[in-house]
């Protein structure tokens, strides 16, 4: 998600010398750089002073190890916005008091712009901060601002989401091509429904219940579809993932902070 925050914010405007890239292998700040032209560095400590917003992207059990490398650095004028998923505001305020601390979860679409990032705010961030942290955010897609106690579940449902959606295109591709349809066309077939279906979702001012009602008409191809999915427990089984993907976001976040 890092390298993705770093391009869209190139793509939004941003100069490379506006920013600066703090990773553990040589190669892949080689690779980096390469890909970017942003400044890259294996210290983390370099990456720190003189910057606006402090974004930390990292696997949520190396939380810790970034607070106690770089926490005494940090400057309360500056802006910390942790996209480490499920990891609590509080460990970040408890290492370093008086850090305006953002805590966001992103997802993947946020590379071609089309994310959805939501949002929750420390005990000392202000207006500034928290329009610097959304305008980091907003480079790459839309915003919305939640209480922290609603991120795990922000978590399983649109951090998690593409890869429900990804599998759904997967199986509906694997379905096609078992009734006849060529590779290519299955392919194309379910991408742009899935697309035009998102957009339509999207825009209208119709729910996702009466948008699927309309495509359903009784005793109808729709319908006898539908009446498979619903009886073999669809529903149950996207909500037992979501539950599954927001305890797992506790679970990680819990191991973070020793708990």
């Amino acid at each position: 998600m890092g390298e993705i925050f770093a391009a869209g914010l190139l793509r939004a405007g941003w100069h490379q010398s506006d920013l600066i890239l703090a990773v553990r292998r040589e190669e892949r700040a080689r690779d980096l750089h390469h890909a970017t032209g942003i400044e890259t560095t294996l210290k983390l400590a370099d990456a720190i002073p003189d910057r606006d917003v402090l974004v930390v992207s990292v696997k949520p059990k190396d939380v810790p190890v970034v607070i106690d490398e770089v926490g005494s650095l940090v400057d309360p004028e500056q802006t910390l916005l942790s996209i480490a998923a499920g990891v609590p505001i509080s460990l970040f305020e408890e290492a370093m008091p008086g850090v305006p601390v953002v805590r966001a979860m992103p997802n993947t679409p946020s590379a071609v712009d089309r994310g959805m990032s939501a949002y929750t705010v420390g005990a000392s961030v202000d207006e500034t901060h928290r329009e610097l942290a959304k305008q980091v955010l907003s480079a790459v897609g839309e915003t919305i601002e939640l209480s922290e106690d609603l991120l795990d579940a922000v978590t399983a449902v649109s951090g998690t989401g593409p890869a429900y959606v990804f599998l759904l295109a997967e199986s509906l591709i694997e379905a096609a091509i078992r009734e006849g349809l060529p590779h290519h066309a299955a392919e194309r077939l379910v991408h742009e429904t899935l697309r035009g279906s998102g957009e339509l979702l999207a825009t209208s001012d119709k729910s996702a219940f009466r948008l699927r009602g309309e495509v359903t008409s009784p005793g109808g191809t729709t319908a006898a579809a539908m009446h498979v999915l619903e009886e073999g427990g669809f529903r149950a089984l996207i909500e037992d993932a979501v539950q599954a993907a927001a305890h797992r976001s506790r679970d990680l976040g819990e191991r973070a902070s020793g708990q």
